[in-house]
């Protein structure tokens, strides 16, 4: 155990001591960043000084409150705080990530699976060195509490020097407000405490209830089958489809693709496969295309190794671990496990209509060459540490490029399975949720504020192939994820108010025999 002095330590010189901790350990960052966006002069010197005293003033306040209103509890959650602190700064240094409110809903929704991808002993010794260790000082410290007396006016003193530093600098207000988004997004702990609650409220807010769409007016009696797959992290200036050198795309490039050029609504995963299920934008929760389909007699299935989509509602929802359970000759390490069974189950159903979703997770970092089975390690060496901002940048993207070549193939496999149902007109949808940054600007993996993200994380690959010779894509400029839901309705001949022309890729000359 760490010795520790017997006498007892005063209160407020605790609160200073980890109030100084906090600002040297953990806000590097923040004023490397403030640095960058400052003029120089006596003005930026002033900011500096200003800030410095800000942070120590704030992060003062809040342990001195914390532990002299809560005690032994206070002490624990001090203690998370600081090894919170170490695991955002751990990301902000590796990955370049701004800890905004869409960054810590990444953070609530991931999964075992994909955090432990992140896992390092640089991670390790982030935790321990500047998260365990100060707060096993903390738990452990004998404390001279004081009275209320002292309590109040610590408390005072500590409010009144931070409300001074702010209105006393109301002068550079302005420059604040432009640069508050990064800023804010480094202030330990505030960032990832805020921005939880930021998003936690968000959501409770627009998941409420789902609207319900206008009923369809009518379907086609066609017998028509579409699979959409929701790409993860594939950016589209690395699809050999687009003119990028490599051949990143040897499979679908035989397939009579149709390659459009698109652009996420987000650079996150949940909000960009909810703007790929859901009619258009709107801070509300919309009826979104799974449903919609279902309650149009749609025989819809759901197959995933990923997750952040809203609610769907059917009862053919598979996620990877059912799958593997149930083929358990499949290799069950790989996105192709996601498609075992699904040609028995296209065969069998007797709908007229089947939508599939298809959500993969192959070309989500750090671990991209983990994502593909050997034989798709086409371009090497490949980078093989979670470090993403210490890999050698080739070794990086010949990872990811590989990961690209594997989800190229399962699409061409799932054409190849609806080229094998000459009954059913066929259509297949490739839509990535967001792109991916790989080093450009020092920036790393997704999920920057929309209004700031480079065009990495935002310009998406969206690929269609269909069976139907009556089925003619549109020669539009640009897409987006939302063409994806009137896209589909076309495709299935469904008439219905919900439907926009604006944002449908297919021509309008598709011949659908109505069902009386």
């Amino acid at each position: 155990m760490i010795p520790l002095p017997p006498k007892k330590a005063k209160l407020s010189a605790f609160s200073l001591l980890l109030s100084l901790y906090t600002l040297l350990a953990f806000h590097l960052p923040f004023f490397r960043h403030a640095a960058s966006c400052m003029e120089g002069g006596f003005n930026s010197v002033m900011l500096a000084v200003l800030g410095l005293v800000l942070l120590v003033g704030l992060n003062y306040l809040f342990y001195y409150l914390m532990v002299f209103c809560f005690r032994a509890v206070g002490r624990w959650i001090v203690a998370f705080t600081l090894v919170g602190d170490a695991i955002m700064l751990y990301f902000v240094n590796g990955y370049q990530v701004l800890v905004t409110d869409e960054m810590m809903g990444n953070v609530w929704r991931t999964q075992y699976s994909e955090a432990s991808g992140f896992f390092s002993w640089a991670f390790v010794l982030y935790v321990l060195l500047l998260g365990v260790l100060p707060s096993v000082y903390v738990i452990r410290r004998k404390l001279d509490y004081g009275s209320w007396k002292r309590f109040l006016g610590q408390a005072g003193i500590s409010l009144a020097a931070v409300l001074a530093v702010v209105f006393g600098n109301m002068k550079n207000w302005p420059w604040i407000d432009r640069n508050s988004t990064e800023l804010g997004a480094l202030l330990m702990p505030w960032s990832y405490i805020v921005n939880s609650i930021r998003y936690f409220d968000g959501e409770r807010k627009k998941n409420i209830k789902e609207i319900p769409m206008p009923d369809p007016s009518s379907v086609s009696g066609t017998k028509d089958v579409c699979v959409l797959m929701i790409g993860e992290s594939a950016r589209r200036d690395h699809y050999s489809l687009y003119g990028y050198p490599r051949e990143t795309n040897p499979y679908t490039s035989r397939d009579s693709v149709v390659a459009l050029v698109a652009d996420a609504s987000a650079t996150y995963t949940a909000a960009g496969v909810r703007a790929i299920l859901e009619p258009f934008e709107a801070r509300e929760l919309h009826e979104i295309l799974p449903n919609y389909l279902q309650r149009a007699g749609v025989d819809v299935s759901w197959r995933t190794s990923n997750w952040g989509e809203p609610p769907v509602h059917t009862e053919k929802y598979y996620r990877i671990q059912d799958l593997r359970e149930k083929y358990p000759e499949q290799d069950g390490r790989y996105d192709g496990i996601l498609l075992a069974g699904l040609q028995e189950e296209l065969q069998k159903s007797e709908a007229d209509k089947i939508f599939v979703v298809i959500h993969g997770y192959t070309n989500h970092g750090p671990a991209y060459n983990t994502n593909y089975p050997p034989e798709f390690e086409v371009f090497t060496p490949v980078c093989n540490t979670v470090e993403m901002s210490k890999a050698s940048p080739g070794e990086l993207n010949n990872a990811y490029d590989n990961s690209l070549v594997y989800t190229d193939y399962l699409m061409h496999s799932v054409i190849e399975m609806l080229r094998a149902l000459p009954d059913r007109r066929g259509c297949v949808l490739f839509v990535s949720d967001h792109g991916e940054s790989l080093g450009e600007n020092n920036l790393y993996m997704h999920g920057v504020p929309f209004s700031m993200a480079p065009r990495e994380q935002i310009e998406i690959p969206f690929v269609v192939w269909t069976s139907a010779p009556d089925l003619k894509v549109k020669p539009l400029e640009k897409v987006g994820q939302h063409h994806v839901f009137h896209s589909v309705l076309r495709f299935f001949g469904i008439d219905s108010p919900a439907f926009d022309e604006e944002k449908c890729i297919f021509a309008k000359n598709v011949c659908h025999e109505k069902k009386s």
